[in-house]
């Protein structure tokens, strides 16, 4: 049980919730959002499921740390992307370079010093999961 919200910063990928029926009719909420500064209290979320977000954060520090103070100590985060950094570089005809954001060894004091802990990562070609627990 509990409630679900969905945000983004695009009214049109709210549209494509509403249209893919996840408009919240069963106890959930969609909020046009960016994840800079949440309107939500502190600590008030148990995890966070952020599927293809790192990338798209233009500070991803400060990204990381709003996440953080929305969720509560001991609470998750699921960095997730369906396909792994090698295949979607490749996707996108470039090749894989150490400087990426979402490589474990960049990934993982990125998480500490915004208030998370890495406690496991899959970067295969067929999924990208980063999963993080909030420090207290």
């Amino acid at each position: 049980s509990g409630t679900v919200i969905g945000a983004d910063l695009t009214p049109e990928m709210l549209e494509r919730a509403v249209r893919a029926g996840r408009d919240g009719a069963d106890g959930g909420a969609l909020l046009l959002a960016d994840v800079g500064r949440l309107p939500v209290r502190d600590g008030a979320l148990d995890a966070v499921f952020g599927a293809g977000l790192v990338s798209h954060l233009t500070d991803p520090a400060a990204g990381l740390r709003e996440l953080a103070r929305v969720v509560r100590p001991g609470g998750r985060l699921a960095l997730f992307h369906p396909i792994g950094r090698a295949a979607l570089a490749a996707r996108h005809g470039r090749s894989l370079t150490p400087d990426d954001l979402r490589a474990e060894p960049r990934l993982r004091p990125l998480l500490a010093e915004t208030g998370w802990r890495l406690v496991d990562y899959v970067d295969e070609d067929a999924r990208y999961l980063a999963l993080a627990v909030r420090e207290g």
